[in-house]
């Protein structure tokens, strides 16, 4: 399990092994996960950290800005700024995916809990141990407990002001990077028509 679940394709290890050595009845642990997108209001920290490129004492440095805005930051996200329900962008069975099912693209929907901005996605992932006595399993939500993963944050080019029970849409897609496949390359594309604000952007990120 890598940060945003798939990242330095360490799951690509673990399915090889399983192709290889796996016996008919044997077990994984974990093999289920699920990757979960919600949306945050986080201006103070986006000012603070990207937008304050436009204008460094007087340059304008904008170029560091969009490089910056691109990068999908692996952060705690405190669960106050989550500002819409969470929506599933994939479920991954140990026992059956396959690597080149770790590409993938997928629509997602997620409802407005409160009138507010939208300044980025935030992605986090569940894991389950399906084959124990008793199941368990963890999560790396912002409602959760602190874990190793974190969560990865995607940085909108602009804020998005919607109202509570508005809806925003739009397709995630991932796949490794081509130079580097332990890196990942993310189109997020979001389409949201609301009634105080408009948004239709498509924004590629890549983490290194």
């Amino acid at each position: 399990m890598g940060y945003c679940l798939f990242y330095e394709s360490m799951l690509n290890t673990v399915l090889k092994a399983r192709d290889q050595w796996l016996a008919p009845d044997g077990a994984l642990f974990p093999d289920k996960a699920h990757l979960w997108m919600c949306a945050i209001e986080d201006g103070q920290y986006k000012e603070e950290k990207i937008d304050w490129w436009s204008d460094v004492y007087g340059f304008d440095m904008s170029s560091i800005r969009s490089r910056a805005l691109v990068e999908p930051l692996v952060d705690v996200v405190d669960h106050k700024q989550i500002v819409s329900s969470n929506c599933m962008l994939k479920e991954v069975d140990l026992y059956t995916v396959r690597i080149e099912d770790l590409e993938f693209s997928t629509p997602f929907e997620m409802k407005m809990r409160r009138d507010d901005y939208v300044h980025a996605f935030v992605t986090f992932f569940t894991v389950e141990f399906s084959k124990t006595h008793k199941k368990i399993g963890f999560s790396t939500s912002p409602d959760e407990r602190y874990t190793h993963w974190k969560q990865t944050v995607f940085y909108l080019p602009d804020a998005i002001c919607a109202n509570k029970n508005e809806t925003i849409r739009g397709t995630f897609a991932v796949k490794p990077n081509t130079r580097n496949q332990r890196d990942l390359d993310f189109i997020i594309k979001t389409d949201f028509d609301g009634a105080v604000s408009k948004y239709h952007q498509e924004t590629k990120y890549t983490m290194h």
